[in-house]
């Protein structure tokens, strides 16, 4: 199946590609056509049939910046050109909502240590939103990803973003958390890489993510095992803890406290 970016080229260097403007056209109906299908856009251009068979065909991730030769079918290799073009377009053109940006790691790419009472205010914020969504973070920003994108440019595009973001830290970040605390907090570490998910769309969500976003931004993962709040840092460590119960009294020396 083929991803979002899919373009195409004649080997003159030239890509071929659907922008926000025609991919709207495409879901209005007015088009029929699939969003990143390498067919569609070689039969949109005028290279039907036969003329498809001489066309290149790339794909491009944004966010991980890898680039991928699909088929070359054109004996003129222009697989170098269309990859610049790739790295130097505004993506905005092609998704207006999608957020350009590195993926962070927030145990490899950072490396805290220390919690600041700036980051207590953080996490109490992400407690009283969790309260409210609980499991379901992930649902609630995939539903607004979804209403929101994929009625603008299509669905690889959000399928596309969570796939590289998953790829890149849920593996290691839960690996390293289960060899911290090996507890039940697997629902809470899954909502924080929802939460992050969720600072690639320039859109409106129901509920206010950005705390926990914010923390993993620093190089923190919060886990909560039903009793005890965590922060995760440098290497997945317990960098803090504190009682849920008493979170109006947390400070940055009681860290630790409550820890297991």
């Amino acid at each position: 199946m083929c991803k979002f970016f899919s373009l195409v080229s004649n080997g003159d260097g030239k890509p071929l590609y659907f922008d926000a403007k025609i991919r709207k056209k495409i879901l209005r109906g007015e088009l029929s056509y699939e969003t990143d299908s390498h067919t569609s856009i070689a039969d949109y251009f005028g290279f039907i049939g036969k003329k498809e068979d001489k066309l290149n065909k790339y794909e491009y991730n944004p966010l991980t910046k890898v680039f991928n030769i699909d088929q070359k079918n054109n004996p003129k290799d222009d697989s170098s050109k269309i990859k610049k073009f790739c790295e130097n377009l505004d993506f905005k053109l092609i998704v207006p909502e999608l957020i350009i940006k590195p993926i962070i790691h927030p145990f490899k790419d950072l490396s805290c240590e220390k919690v600041s009472k700036g980051d207590l205010e953080l996490l109490k914020q992400w407690d009283s939103v969790w309260a409210s969504v609980r499991d379901s973070v992930g649902d609630s920003v995939w539903d607004s990803v979804w209403a929101s994108v994929r009625d603008s440019v299509g669905d690889r595009v959000g399928d596309s973003v969570w796939a590289s973001v998953r790829a890149s830290v849920w593996d290691s970040v839960g690996d390293s958390v289960w060899a911290s605390v090996r507890d039940s907090v697997w629902a809470s570490v899954r909502d924080s890489v929802g939460a992050y998910y969720s600072t690639f769309f320039d859109i409106k969500y129901k509920h206010d993510f950005s705390s926990c976003a914010k923390l993993w931004e620093k190089g923190f993962v919060s886990s909560f095992d039903g009793t005890c709040w965590r922060l995760h840092g440098k290497g997945g460590k317990v960098i803090w803890s504190g009682d849920k119960k008493d979170i109006k009294n947390w400070k940055v020396e009681k860290g630790l406290t409550n820890a297991k």
